[in-house]
C-alpha cells in the first residue's frame, strides 16, 4: 500500500524510508519549484510548532527559513543582520507589547 506525499523532505528521509524496508519513490524539485515547494514546507512547519508547541518544529522552521534563504541567494548571516536592522527601526518583541487599539 502506497502513501502519497509529494512534498519537500529532507535531504537524508529516503535513505532512513529504506533502511525501515519500505521503498520511497523520489524526484529533483527544479530550483523554480522548490521555492513553491519550500514556502508550503514553511506553512507546515509553523502550523506543527502551533499545534505542539515544540522545539523541534522551531528547528525545522530555521532549517526551512535557511533553504529559502539560499533560494534567494542569501546567507542565513545576511538574513539576521536584515533582522538586526529592522529590529533597530521598529523593535524586537522583547517587551511583548500587545496592541489593544488606536483612538
Amino acid at each position: 500500500m502506497s502513501i502519497v506525499y509529494n512534498k519537500l523532505v529532507r535531504d537524508k528521509i529516503p535513505q532512513i524510508i529504506e533502511a525501515s524496508g519500505k521503498t520511497p519513490v523520489t524526484r529533483v524539485a527544479s530550483s523554480n519549484e522548490c521555492r513553491d515547494l519550500l514556502r508550503a514546507k514553511l506553512s507546515e512547519e509553523v502550523d506543527e510548532y502551533l499545534s505542539t508547541g515544540k522545539v523541534e518544529e522551531l528547528c525545522d522552521i530555521v532549517e526551512v527559513v535557511s533553504a529559502l534563504a539560499r533560494c534567494e541567494g542569501l546567507t542565513v548571516d545576511h538574513i539576521l543582520e536584515l533582522a538586526a536592522e529592522k529590529r533597530d527601526r521598529r523593535g524586537g518583541f522583547e517587551g511583548r507589547i500587545v496592541l489593544l487599539r488606536v483612538d
